[in-house]
């Protein structure tokens, strides 16, 4: 008579609590990722979180297994509900913490995006809530990215890469590709003033240098094109550019 097999150990604490923080960690990549680009690969989630192809691919077998994401015949990864909701969660305290850093300590951007990362795994979802009452329940974090569940405080937008020269435009969010790859970015387009809520016009494409000519605040400096891929901007009407004042950065 064959023996029955003993279970398998469970993980200890630390070994269990490494598992967790990494499903929240690729969780939110994926939905950062297909917010940004679209699709999302395997490859570029390596790329994004710093690690080898082949442990990306036995990860997502694990998440595919415990009902976090869905492997396309593609290969394209998707979250099911179950890790929608855990993403929308983990990104919503997070660009809450951002906010409070901003506006709050004062921290220049990058910084507090660091700070968020650092900060978001110990925030409870109770302690969430009241720091969103605190602060006014704001739609975006400081680089206008829309705080899940929340509407945009903006209309449509294109990439300042694509906005035609003379045309004033606001600057409403910065991609979080620019926050995730260059935070150095991060800190050159607020010394320059390229802020969410900033107006701004451009004076003419230079394809030679490939450098878009950006006029912000009465000083025109030279934006890379790709730079401009990362910028989002909403076009004003004539009856908002006559004339108007420089707003708050979007909430």
């Amino acid at each position: 008579m064959a023996r029955p097999q003993a279970p398998a150990p469970k993980p200890a604490p630390l070994e269990r609590a490494a598992r967790s923080e990494t499903v929240k960690h690729y969780a939110e990549t994926i939905f950062y990722i297909r917010q940004e680009e679209g699709r999302v690969r395997p490859g570029r989630l390596a790329e994004w979180l710093g690690v080898s192809a082949p442990t990306v691919t036995v990860t997502l077998q694990r998440l595919a297994r415990d009902g976090f994401v869905q492997i396309g015949a593609d290969r394209s990864v998707t979250l099911t509900p179950t890790g929608e909701d855990l993403a929308a969660k983990i990104v919503r305290v997070h660009r809450l913490l951002e906010r409070w850093l901003t506006d709050v300590l004062g921290l220049d951007w990058a910084t507090a995006d660091e700070e968020a990362q650092r900060l978001a795994s110990g925030v409870s979802e109770r302690v969430a809530d009241r720091l969103d009452e605190t602060l006014g329940h704001p739609t975006t974090c400081p680089h206008g990215n829309v705080v899940p569940g929340r509407e945009a405080p903006y209309g449509e937008l294109v990439a300042l890469s694509d906005l035609q020269p003379g045309v004033p435009a606001r600057v409403r969010r910065i991609s979080e590709v620019a926050e995730h790859d260059a935070p150095d970015l991060l800190r050159e387009l607020d010394a320059y003033g390229l802020v969410t809520g900033a107006r701004i016009v451009v004076s003419g494409a230079d394809a030679s240098v490939q450098a878009i000519p950006v006029n912000v605040g009465g000083v025109t400096r030279p934006i890379g094109t790709n730079v401009g891929r990362l910028i989002w901007v909403e076009r004003e009407t004539k009856e908002a550019a006559a004339g108007s004042r420089q707003p708050p950065r979007d909430r």
